[in-house]
């Protein structure tokens, strides 16, 4: 495998794609780093310390974690990918239901290009009302987070600091998914998720000392002194973690395909068999994000209306507390189906399957070939469902029983473990392709160039 990465590098294409994109990783790191004029940083330190001693922190924290330390910083780079990643999203769910955008899909190229379009004016869109809402925030935190009391954070509000922060949070979002694109075009991988993937590695060195310093100060945890043996379990556990979310994301029911027997001319070709894979977690990480964007919106609502039994309700809707964590489990549930309902089209499949000449063996072909695929996908997702709802829950476990600080706890699991695990598989398979296609082993091998008569 060392010998894999030693032969990335001898690879004049595959090293120039690799320094392209760790260029463009520093880029995006100063751009996350870089203040937005008119903020008082010290002051933006306390408003987010007070945030997380009133409110857990679990989406404030969530958030900074993805914008990699931006947003706590109200940096240029505030809003990073996620406008795009949204707008892409949006533009996925669509595309089936919307027949224009159907259409454009199934014209190839040109129309994906289209669509890419498309999702380029919807990102703009939504960098410039998330830009207005975080300038409102910054010059009243009180009307998004009650109980932090009178906190000043912009040294002069008005007109002119609203719409210099659209323009300048806007302006970086868009530098921020053009860079994406770069990545995706000219280096490694899905330019988007490497950036996202980036942030949220950022805030490890954090996450470490933070367990160092438990470690010194003995701070009780669980109901007991934080000690070595707790860190050295809480490793072991990070590696089990890793493994059971890698086993996820690779995890497929592979169901036997047969080929039909053809013949051409004299000769007649036997019937060969493949595979159909069905993904365990076919959802990624959509129902995650999909039941945390969701669950965001209660508690503020409830905390706007002028009724205490009411605003009690809200309490319901913190991360850590025991009702949240079964309504955000349901949820995951939930959004597993209908990914796979929305995303995934057996009918479709068993067409190609009859046009191609191929078979289930013992499934008629047609209808039944396509609810034998559905049922077949049903009982995967549930009990893949319930393996990625384990994974997202354990961060929020570890924070609000054990008492871990969230920036540790959120690498045993949730939204930023599985995107880390498949980003870094996915970018791995790009490397391995760039490998194999010029005659190297790829990271399974013993990385050794190979003979190009096939020896």
């Amino acid at each position: 495998m060392l010998s894999a990465y030693i032969n990335s590098v001898r690879i004049p294409e595959l090293r120039n794609r690799i320094l392209f994109t760790l260029g463009i990783v520093a880029l995006v790191r100063v751009a996350a780093n870089v203040p937005s004029p008119g903020v008082d940083a010290a002051a933006l330190e306390a408003l987010f310390e007070r945030v997380r001693g009133a409110h857990g922190g679990g989406m404030v924290t969530m958030f900074d974690l993805f914008s990699g330390g931006a947003l706590q910083n109200f940096a240029v780079g505030a809003l990073g990918i996620m406008p795009y990643i949204s707008a892409s999203i949006i533009m996925q769910l669509m595309t089936p239901v919307v027949p224009t955008l159907e259409k454009l899909q199934r014209e190839g190229e040109s129309g994906r290009m289209k669509i890419n379009q498309y999702t380029r004016y919807l990102t703009l869109l939504i960098c410039l009302v998330q830009g207005f809402a975080a300038a409102r925030v910054m010059m009243n935190p009180g009307m998004l987070f009650r109980g932090i009391g009178d906190v000043r954070v912009v040294i002069t509000t008005g007109p002119f600091f609203m719409l210099s922060s659209v323009v300048v949070l806007t302006a970086g979002a868009m530098l921020i998914m053009w860079l994406g694109e770069q990545v995706t075009e000219r280096g490694i991988g899905n330019g988007a998720s490497l950036i996202i993937t980036v942030n949220i590695i950022s805030a490890l060195p954090a996450a470490i000392f933070q367990m160092v310093n438990l470690v010194r100060s003995g701070q009780a945890v669980g109901g007991a002194p934080f000690t070595i043996i707790h860190a050295l379990l809480l490793v072991a556990m990070f590696v089990v973690v890793c493994s059971a979310t890698v086993a996820l994301t690779q995890g497929h029911r592979k169901i036997p395909i047969k080929h039909a027997r053809r013949s051409g001319g004299r000769t007649a070709m036997a019937g060969q068999t493949s595979y159909l894979p069905l993904r365990v977690n076919f959802s990624g990480v959509m129902p995650i994000i999909f039941a945390s964007a969701i669950l965001a919106f209660p508690p503020f609502v409830l905390n706007a209306i002028e009724y205490t039994r009411i605003r009690g309700w809200a309490a319901w809707f913190q991360p850590g507390n025991n009702p949240y964590l079964f309504i955000f489990g349901a949820m995951i549930i939930i959004f597993s189906y209908f990914w796979v309902a929305n995303q995934f089209n057996p009918l479709q499949i068993s067409d190609n399957l009859q046009k191609q000449g191929g078979y289930i063996p013992g499934i008629r072909p047609g209808r039944p070939t396509a609810e034998f695929i559905d049922s077949t996908m049903t009982r995967i997702t549930l009990a893949g469902s319930i393996f990625l709802t384990a994974i997202a829950l354990t961060p929020m476990i570890l924070a609000d029983q054990a008492n871990i600080p969230f920036t540790v706890s959120s690498f045993f699991g949730g939204t930023s473990l599985l995107i880390m695990v498949g980003v870094m598989l996915d970018t791995l398979r790009h490397v391995e392709a760039h490998l194999l296609s010029r005659h190297y082993d790829g990271f399974l091998s013993k990385g050794k160039l190979r003979s190009r008569r096939g020896g």
